[in-house]
């Protein structure tokens, strides 16, 4: 068996902007002889070549900042007249299954993927999307993770192709762009400029009326074939979470 990572790793990045910021505290194994000792452990029944254990704390890190899989609760509170899935009430049974990557790595920055991108691509390779797989968008733009514009460049998911892949019986799908939609601020823009209220977070928001999952923040896409592979994306159980980071890994058998 062999295991491929698509996870980023959960670290501190100056680069990243504020809304991105993880801050971890790395404690030495010699601080923890301390707390030992103010537990009723005296230093001489410390064990032979004991020094103390090693600790770490996340000061700082929000549900979406790092690989991570959002629940439909993220995108509104309903999902068809339903209250929304919290990320500890997916089913653990959308997060294993056939893996497949669409690849979109020729889409220009803003140009958001249609239905037609997918089904060409899906023709040219002689592939066919089957329920309840895991449908992985590469678009090649985690080239910029790590980097101050991350959230600014690349493609996005139409509302429609959204839509399509959920009818097509998906219920987890993911990218390795920053985000499921077009750039936030483009999006934020072209709704200005256009006085456009539907052009905002089109991708998302077809969980209003559809329930889906989907993977943001996704790496290593290239180190993939198109198909012949098992995708496992289990996140934390945080208890009422609109997302929760995810050890994403394809399987090979």
């Amino acid at each position: 068996m062999r295991i491929v990572d698509l996870s980023k790793s959960v670290e501190y990045n100056k680069q990243d902007p504020w809304f991105m910021k993880v801050k971890i505290k790395h404690k030495p194994h010699n601080k923890a002889k301390w707390l030992i000792r103010a537990l009723g452990l005296p230093f001489k029944l410390f064990p032979k070549n004991f020094i103390g254990w090693a600790d770490d704390t996340i000061e700082k890190m929000g549900v979406h900042s790092t690989t991570h899989i959002d629940a439909p609760w993220h995108y509104s509170p309903t999902t068809n007249g339903e209250k929304s899935k919290t990320v500890d009430e997916i089913p653990l049974e959308w997060c294993y299954g056939k893996g497949i990557v669409i690849d979109m790595k020729y889409k220009k920055d803003f140009d958001p993927i249609t239905i037609k991108d997918i089904e060409d691509f899906l023709t040219k390779e002689n592939l066919s999307i089957e329920k309840d797989m895991i449908v992985l968008i590469k678009t090649g733009r985690d080239i910029y993770n790590g980097t101050k514009d991350f959230h600014k460049k690349g493609t996005g998911m139409s509302a429609e192709a959204t839509s399509w892949l959920i009818d097509k019986g998906i219920k987890v799908m993911g990218i390795d762009a920053w985000g499921w939609d077009l750039p936030l601020p483009h999006m934020i823009k072209q709704a200005k400029e256009t006085n456009n209220p539907d052009l905002f977070w089109e991708a998302h928001l077809v969980g209003q009326n559809k329930e889906y999952c989907h993977i943001e923040q996704l790496v290593n896409l290239d180190s993939l074939p198109y198909s012949g592979f098992k995708i496992a994306v289990f996140p934390l159980k945080i208890t009422g979470a609109s997302a929760a980071p995810a050890r994403v890994v394809a399987i090979f058998d």
